[in-house]
């Protein structure tokens, strides 16, 4: 799959079961990216927060994730049911190139890289049941594996087809559900991937559009 380095791209989970939001950075990393971010249109009126922003190998912003809802916990499944959120991933689009220092090649970006970051950045607020803490992280090794073929094969029959508004124009997306919530990616006109991933709210009802200004959610 043609995507950025897995290094440094997986959402770092909570220790303990503690929030994930103290992982989150400032505004300042999202306003250094050359590309436009994106989030809910303005049909969804909740709470809308900052996460983390990801960099290629010689430090420019690739990619980075935008919350809506409710702030989740990585705690057990019994607080899987009551959290209603949805993450939205910008991820720049990029043809292989090479680094800045001109030592090496970066890879490309694809919808493959929305779909896996989405995926991964899901079962890092993922805790079954009935895992210990060294247990846990185990699977989500393994998990996070997972996502990365399923990723790579997104006209497998994992993944369906859903169309979303972005900019108020009906878009194909990419969409798979698991037991630990749902997953989707696609495009947009802007030159941007986008992948979100969520819990207790519909991806069915849900549109995109680009952000006017960043610097509002510090």
């Amino acid at each position: 799959m043609e995507t950025t380095s897995r290094v440094g791209a997986q959402a770092p989970a909570a220790e303990g079961g503690q929030q994930v939001p103290s992982a989150r950075r400032t505004v300042d990393g999202y306003l250094l990216a050359p590309f436009p971010w994106y989030g809910l249109d303005e049909a969804f009126t909740g709470p809308r927060w900052l996460m983390q922003v990801g960099t290629s190998a010689d430090g420019a912003v690739e990619h980075g994730s935008i919350g809506h809802g409710e702030e989740p916990t990585v705690r057990s499944e019994s607080t899987e049911d009551k959290e209603r959120f949805a993450v939205v991933v910008t991820v720049a689009a990029s043809p292989v190139r090479r680094s800045a220092d001109g030592t090496g090649l970066l890879e490309a970006t694809s919808v493959s890289s929305a779909a896996w970051l989405a995926g991964v950045g899901l079962l890092s607020l993922t805790w079954p049941g009935q895992m210990d803490h060294s247990l846990r992280d185990d699977w989500l090794e393994q998990q996070t594996e997972t996502a990365w073929v399923l990723a790579d094969d997104l006209t497998g029959s994992e993944w369906s087809t859903l169309s979303l508004p972005v900019d108020g124009v009906p878009t194909p997306f990419h969409y798979r559900e698991s037991e630990f919530g749902w997953v989707l990616a696609g495009s947009t006109q802007e030159g941007v991937h986008v992948g979100a991933y969520g819990r207790g709210m519909s991806a069915y009802g849900l549109g995109f559009s680009m952000i006017k200004d960043i610097a509002s959610y510090a």
